[in-house]
């Protein structure tokens, strides 16, 4: 057996795309989630686990276990089986074919990344990473964090990594594109990072892509550098820490997101496993969609200064598409997900974390501890209610005028919610906190509501028939039932008139040729259009296939054979009478009346 095919035979396509999509069974072999290609907020994005493949019927991705690695990690093929063979202990052949040499150069770069980690590592414990040592002892991180994260120190000489990279005989050109040497206008090369606090930073497979590095001398600028984009590393893609807290986010069904590489590290060691920084930028769709992937429930605990809470306004923008939680409960319950609101799958759930005394969440651990954290935690405010007190601060609610200009503030928030009863009751609610007549907000509210259209994303259904889509499914799954079938089909002229066949044309052919005849065989034979169709076809296959089900459908097919056989003679038949050629008419109209009688029993049967 070839390597690929040994390893996609022996890896779970569930469970290497249920790592970043949330998977819902929807029959005995499909699963379904919404795509991680793409925004969407009904789920279209399917994985077939005996076929070994995923397809999306919104955007239209699709294929096997190794494209979506390569896809979702932004790899090079070489490199997704590398990533599958390691994780499922398969060796792959010392002397591989499929490195290519984008895969060598992420290779290469990768390799950097690695040996820059252990040499900042191991300067951080030298006698040059005192300072180092010293920002972190002020900052109260313990070795266990230290060595958890990562955490290293990048010399002063500004050639360190330079003749590390020598040694390991990297060229110029990979130094260059790793980020981690920088190049003068004279052509000479030097280290990007020097005399800073370093902080590696992961891609959600847990390979170090980049690096953020914390200023240790006042007069250094910019505070935080971080690595540039490189093939490795996208910034608009990735959220700190996350390799290391999705376990802990789908066990909790809930992310705290803050800002920084510290908020993060002193998050989690004070015991919060399920905490993501955005690193001070606001966040793309793609970091959204990384979230979503693993919880659909929200935190927002930015530093307290106007910047932060500008932020959370900034980033909740993004979130809070569909409806949250937090709002549709009794003034008492605020701060709390109450148990009637309505969870629709695809939303994102917000709620805002608050400290007091001007403190960032790595600085509130350390002074207050874990537990009052845990309980800011479990009273955040939900995201409306927050939203509510900033505009209330913002505008003179004594007035009319105040209550109204926070009003025309919170309804444009309050109409991005998705179901129109949630909507409902949001408003109401809002109504009732900001001192503004209900009915005010519900005429509004209805107005808006009216004009809005609402786009669902259906899957498709197929538009082949139940015969023909069991025959398929057959023909694919069931070697000792396609050695009965093949044959026979072959010869039916009614597959030519099929929507499937040219799918059939590609089995067939398969066949013929003495080849494997499976899914993945088949559909690299196919243009987009029919592998659309081959995808709807084995995706509403929910389960397995009796002899009888498959040989009755094959019956319906030779019964649409003869059907269009009697219309064929009956059209011909007519036009000889029409031309004189009665002789011919004759025998074509014997050939019919022998075709309806054998027919017949059949019919009546039915």
């Amino acid at each position: 057996m070839d390597f690929v095919e040994q390893l996609k035979s022996s890896v779970d396509i569930v469970g290497v795309i249920g790592e970043y999509v949330r998977l819902r069974r929807s029959g005995a072999n499909r699963y379904m989630g919404l795509c991680p290609f793409h925004q969407e907020k009904t789920p279209s994005f399917t994985v077939h686990a005996v076929h070994q493949f995923y397809k999306c019927f919104s955007c239209g991705a699709g294929g096997d276990v190794i494209k979506f690695v390569q896809e979702k990690e932004g790899v090079s093929f070489y490199e997704a089986l590398k990533s599958l063979s390691e994780r499922y202990g398969i060796p792959m052949p010392k002397r591989s074919t499929y490195a290519d040499e984008d895969a060598k150069l992420r290779g290469a770069l990768l390799s950097m990344h690695e040996l820059a980690e252990e040499q900042f590592r191991a300067n951080l414990q030298s006698a040059a990473g005192e300072a180092a040592r010293v920002y972190t002892a002020k900052r109260g991180l313990a070795p266990e964090t230290i060595e958890l994260f990562g955490l290293g120190y990048s010399d002063r000489s500004g050639r360190a990594l330079i003749r590390l990279f020598e040694q390991h005989h990297f060229t110029v050109a990979q130094m260059e594109q790793s980020g981690l040497v920088g190049k003068r206008q004279d052509g000479s090369l030097y280290d990007r990072f020097r005399n800073r606090l370093m902080f590696p930073i992961h891609n959600e497979s847990g390979k170090i892509i980049g690096f953020g590095g914390r200023a240790l001398a006042a007069d250094d600028e910019p505070k935080y550098l971080n690595s540039p984009e490189t093939p490795l590393y996208k910034k608009t893609n990735v959220l700190y820490n996350l390799h290391r807290a999705k376990e802990a986010m789908r066990k909790a069904d809930r992310v705290i997101l803050v800002e920084g590489y510290m908020d993060a590290i002193g998050v989690t060691a004070a015991g919060f496993l399920n905490v993501v920084a955005s690193c001070g930028t606001a966040l793309t769709d793609k970091q959204v969609q990384a979230l979503k992937r693993h919880t659909h429930n929200i935190l927002v605990n930015f530093d307290p200064d106007s910047a932060g809470r500008s932020a959370s306004e900034r980033n909740t923008s993004i979130l809070v598409d569909p409806s949250d939680p937090g709002m549709a409960q009794a003034p008492h319950e605020r701060g709390r997900a109450s148990p009637t609101a309505l969870l629709v799958s695809e939303s994102m759930h917000i709620r805002v974390v608050e400290l007091e005394g001007g403190l960032d969440p790595d600085e509130f651990c350390k002074v207050h501890g874990a537990d009052a954290y845990a309980a800011r935690i479990e009273n955040a405010k939900g995201y409306f209610y927050w939203l509510a007190d900033r505009a209330r601060a913002r505008h003179d609610t004594r007035t009319s005028d105040g209550r109204v200009a926070v009003l025309e503030f919170l309804l444009p928030k309050v109409q991005r919610i998705n179901d129109p009863l949630e909507r409902m009751a949001i408003a109401n609610d809002v109504a009732g906190y900001i001192g503004v007549s209900a009915g005010m907000v519900l005429d509004r509210f209805r107005k808006a509501a009216n004009e809005r259209t609402e786009k669902t994303i259906e899957r498709p259904r197929s538009p082949l028939r139940h015969d023909e889509r069991m025959l398929l499914t057959a023909l694919l799954t069931d070697a000792e039932l396609r050695g009965e079938l093949i044959g026979g089909m072959k010869e039916l002229e009614t597959i030519e008139t099929l929507p499937s066949r040219r799918i059939f044309q590609a089995i067939f052919a398969l066949d013929d040729a003495g080849g494997r005849v499976g899914f993945d065989e088949v559909n690299a034979r196919l243009e987009e259009a029919d592998q659309n169709l081959l995808a709807q076809a084995v995706l509403n296959d929910d389960g397995e296939l009796s002899r009888d089900e498959v040989m009755a459908a094959l019956a319906s097919l030779r019964r649409t054979e003869e059907q269009n056989r009697r219309v064929q003679l009956k059209a011909r038949i007519a036009e000889l009478e029409r031309s004189g050629k009665f002789d011919e008419a004759l025998r074509l109209t014997v050939e019919l009346q022998g075709l309806e009688r054998t027919s017949s029993p059949r019919r009546g049967a039915i």
